[in-house]
């Protein structure tokens, strides 16, 4: 008899996004001369760069002549961009990472939910909450939980990141082993400092612990001091794992491209207690399950660092931080608490009731579709999450409507 995977059935089904997108449709039929407006998907609307698209043309020519084809590249990714990467986004900020450690893929969200496969499924995880439900899901698929109960996976340790924190979650009161953090943070937009992000290299030292580091959005960030690496803390190379991507920074949400860097310093240990190179397992899985970003898609991110590409892609965060400046600064101005909409697309506002019922409230009276922050986690209650990344005139024009459906 062929059984199913189990845990499966512990899943939560997408209600979040199954209940926004079943209202939308609701509000849609019943008012089908309103325009909706989206700033709830945290998915780009601004074209590729010109010079991703300059490259991106090129590498496709190369593949219609016998000359210049490929076929099967590296699984790890071609040297030309594992280089570019190595060089712009960490050795120019003082860490040593070579190219080596680095490996191409087609989503951070993929390697984030891909990279527990490599540990133990006895280990103890640790998220924060509110959380990127990939995390979540993915280690419940994997069988490190219990069932769903009262907003929670039993044998998870959530790490509450709330406002009495400053959304940075505090350290597990409990031993753990696998530690995710995302700055600047989805969905919350915070950041964290140096400071504190030391403090938290030194506690998987000292716990023997590995920390999962999404940096996806690092390229909305603009305070200098702030780090956009956890390379920047010096030994994290021993006990961190780094995921970017290219969707958020150069638009590439639809070619689909990123990187996670797993450095060779970074061990774990088998059932005897003897170090194992986490560097050498994922490789290994990798190879084994993933065959590469295609090389028109590779020479486009190569694009990214080119001075060209450098500069566009600067207008494009540019742009989107301008919308979320703006969104900050009139909910605000509306006596709304809120964080993130600095170096974050994102902005986390308090809306003083229910998440649901003030997702209802804009959608209803306004036509603008946000993100309860209840889909997040239990500590996501009472918030909605905005995002930035749509026009300015669509911002603006939704920050008209919130306004007057809130007068």
């Amino acid at each position: 008899m062929i059984r199913i995977n189990d845990h499966y059935l512990k899943l939560r089904s997408s209600y979040l996004f199954a209940d926004i997108a079943k209202r939308v449709s609701a509000f849609t039929e019943s008012h089908p001369d309103k325009k909706i407006i989206k700033l709830g998907i945290g998915d780009v609307t601004r074209p590729l760069p010109p010079a991703c698209i300059e490259a991106f043309h090129r590498a496709v020519d190369e593949m219609g002549q016998e000359s210049t084809f490929r076929g099967y590249g590296p699984e790890q990714g071609y040297s030309f961009l594992r280089e570019k990467i190595a060089a712009e986004d960490f050795v120019s900020r003082g860490a040593e990472i070579s190219p080596d450690e680095i490996f191409i893929s087609d989503g951070a969200k993929c390697d984030t939910g891909n990279i527990q496969e490599i540990f133990a499924t006895d280990i103890r995880v640790a998220v924060p909450d509110p959380v990127y439900p990939v995390y979540v899901d993915t280690n419940v698929m994997a069988g490190r939980t219990g069932r769903f109960e009262d907003g929670r996976y039993q044998g998870l340790v959530y790490l509450k990141s709330v406002k009495e924190n400053g959304f940075i979650p505090d350290f597990p009161k409990e031993p753990v082993d696998l530690i995710y953090l995302c700055f600047p943070n989805n969905p919350t937009g915070a950041t964290i400092s140096k400071a504190d992000l030391s403090k938290w290299v030194d506690y998987a030292k000292e716990n023997r612990a590995i920390l999962l580091f999404d940096a996806a959005y690092e390229s909305f960030i603009r305070d200098d001091s702030l780090p956009r690496s956890i390379y920047e803390i010096p030994g994290a190379e021993s006990v961190a794992i780094e995921f970017r991507s290219f969707s958020k920074t150069a638009g590439f949400t639809g070619i689909r491209c990123a990187y996670t860097v797993v450095p060779k310093a970074c061990m774990a240990y088998d059932a005897n207690g003897e170090k194992r190179s986490v560097h050498a397992l994922w490789n290994r899985r990798h190879a084994t399950k993933f065959n590469g970003v295609s090389y028109p898609v590779q020479r486009a991110a190569e694009a990214a660092y080119s001075p060209e590409g450098k500069k566009q892609i600067r207008e494009l965060t540019d742009g989107y931080l301008k919308n979320a400046a703006l969104i900050r600064q009139e909910m605000a101005a509306l006596g709304f608490d809120c964080v993130g909409g600095e170096n974050s697309p994102y902005i986390w506002i308090d809306g003083k009731r229910d998440a649901w019922e003030f997702f209802d409230l804009l959608l209803d009276e306004a036509g603008v579709v946000c993100t309860p922050g209840t889909g997040f986690g239990k500590c996501g209650e009472g918030y909605i999450r905005l995002s930035a990344f749509n026009s300015y005139e669509n911002v603006s024009q939704a920050i008209g409507r919130i306004k007057a459906a809130l007068a």
